[in-house]
């Protein structure tokens, strides 16, 4: 059975910039949908101006991993959707924000962290390196690689130890930021990737496509996972 995917988008930046509306006509939703589509995972998409977002309960009932861009409207996100989605990560779906989803509701309650950065525009070259060869999410890649023009983010980067880095990242400008870091929450896996400015067609990079694919194979649930027994529970062996 194939991993079933569900790309959100807040899909705002399509709607009010030209230039963004030309790069991406399907929406970024749209792009990566499409991409992870043809590497065999089961897609769906949705968006801020959809009822519940898009999101409802059945809608994340039948997603195993969630990829979510967001920038300017994550203010905007109902509180209940976003309890939602943070329940559904500690019972075990995946999910993998974006770029700016750093500062999403979802992600910020996850990290229990402001995830705020130093940032810069101005459309410098980013050059990715990967630091954990062992992971899974770097498989297929060169040691490093680099985006011609991006937005910087550097350090500090104000969120918990992660539980591996998967890559660093180096800006023209001498920043450096801890650009892909893999956490776990209750039963959920989490991949924050950095990538992903609006302005520069970076979706389309077959390496960056590459690293969400991978991401989404290692965030997807795990098959024979013990369901816990919460609550009031009966000795097991015989209490005097």
């Amino acid at each position: 059975m194939a991993t079933r995917v569900t790309v959100w988008n807040e899909n705002v930046h399509e709607q009010e910039s030209d230039d963004v509306a030309e790069r991406y006509p399907d929406g970024i939703h749209g792009a990566i949908a499409a991409f992870l589509e043809e590497a065999g995972f089961e897609t769906q998409t949705a968006t801020l101006q959809e009822p519940d977002h898009g999101l409802t309960e059945d809608v994340l009932a039948e997603t195993d991993v969630l990829v979510w861009w967001s920038h300017c409207a994550n203010h905007e996100l109902s509180d209940e959707v976003a309890t939602r989605v943070v329940d559904r990560v500690h019972n075990g779906m995946g999910f993998v924000p974006l770029h700016s989803a750093k500062n999403s509701k979802p992600f910020k309650r996850l990290l229990g962290t402001t995830c705020n950065i130093k940032y810069r525009h101005g459309g410098e070259t980013e050059r990715l390196w990967a630091v954990d060869f062992g992971h899974p999410i770097v498989d297929g890649l060169p040691e490093s690689f680099e985006i011609p023009e991006t937005e910087m983010y550097g350090e500090p980067y104000d969120v918990p130890e992660p539980d591996r880095t998967v890559f660093i990242s180096w800006f023209e400008g001498g920043e450096v930021f801890r650009s892909g870091l893999c956490y776990r929450r209750g039963r959920g896996r989490i991949f924050a990737f950095r990538p992903g400015h609006e302005e520069y067609p970076i979706y389309y990079q077959v390496e960056v496509q590459r690293v969400i694919e991978n991401a989404v194979h290692w965030a997807a649930p795990n098959e024979g996972a013990a369901d816990p027994d919460w609550g009031q529970h009966d000795p097991i062996e015989s209490l005097e």
